[in-house]
Order: structure tokens, then sequence, then C-alpha cells
């Protein structure tokens, strides 16, 4: 089952995160174990099930990258060997980025950490600030621009997932710059 379905609410990069919170909580009071342990035993398998749905559901929806993952994942988007096709500008930044990376560790320099760390910030925020009213707008979209939207979230998806990346390996020379 769907996790917005399971949890009755609409599709949507950002939905209310406190219908996701107290529908999480009312469905582990509803589907706790321990209510069922005098239940028959496909009873009680049942609502194990259902726990870990909802356990898994309250993962995925409460977590921003995880939620676009699965909405793109659920509309068939983020197939191995799908079209991953990201623009050569943007490809052209990350390389650089990664270069001036490697430089950073072969030569530690608080300077040079700090140019890289304020270049993939910006790069970020561009990226945020273009995909925002995207997200906002998905919801109410007809489905033929939900699948126009998709295909831009799938690229701002993608493009994330370098900067991250990026972002995991500046982590890494911080205490040494």
């Amino acid at each position: 089952m769907n996790y917005f379905q399971f949890y009755e609410i609409p599709e949507s990069f950002l939905p209310d995160e406190k219908a996701i919170q107290t529908k999480y909580y009312a469905l582990s009071r509803e589907f706790h174990p321990d209510f069922y342990t005098l239940e028959s035993q496909e009873k009680q398998q049942e609502i194990l099930e259902k726990s870990t749905l909802n356990t898994n559901a309250y993962r995925t929806l409460s977590h921003f990258d995880r939620r676009m993952q699965y909405i793109l994942e659920q509309h068939g988007l983020l197939e191995e060997g799908g079209d991953n096709d990201l623009p050569q500008n943007f490809l052209m930044e990350v390389m650089e980025l990664n270069e001036q990376l490697m430089e950073l560790e072969m030569d530690p320099d608080p300077l040079q950490y700090k140019i890289v760390s304020d270049q993939t910030m910006q790069l970020e925020g561009e990226l945020k600030a273009e995909i925002w009213p995207v997200l906002e707008k998905y919801p109410t979209l007809p489905p033929e621009a939900q699948s126009e939207a998709l295909k831009q979230v799938k690229n701002y998806y993608l493009k994330r997932r370098y900067l991250l990346r990026i972002q995991d390996s500046l982590a890494k020379f911080a205490p040494h710059s």
C-alpha cells in the first residue's frame, strides 16, 4: 500500500508534517502488537505487518529526502539504467568542486575549505530556490502538469545527491582545516 494512502493524505513533496506525526502516533496505538496477544496467529501477523508499514511510512514521509525519493520511485522515475542525464554545466560545476576537494585532501587549507563550502551552499540554495515553487504547487497540478513537475523534481533530486556527497566530503576536512 502506498504510504500516502495509508496515512490518508494527498501525495505531496511538502506535506503537513504535524499531520504525518499525528497519524503515526494514532496508528502506533491502533496497531500496537501488545493489544493483540490473545488474537489468532493470523490477526497477530496482520497487526505486525500494519505496525511495520506504519513505522516505514513515518520514516519515509517525515524525512524530506526519503519522501522525495519515495515519490519518484512510486512514479517509476528512479529505475536503474533510467534517464539520469543532468545538464553539462551542472556536471562541470560538480567536477570543479570535486577537483578542489582533491586539492584540499592533499593540502588542507582553511580558506580553500571555506571557498568550496560556500560554493556548494550557494549552488544548493540556487537549486532549492528553483525547485521550491514546483514542490509547493505539485499537489494541485493536473496530471499532465504533475508529470512534468516530477521530471523537474527528479532532476533536482539527482543534483542534490551530488551536492550531498560533496558536503559529506567537506565534513571530513572540516576538523583538519
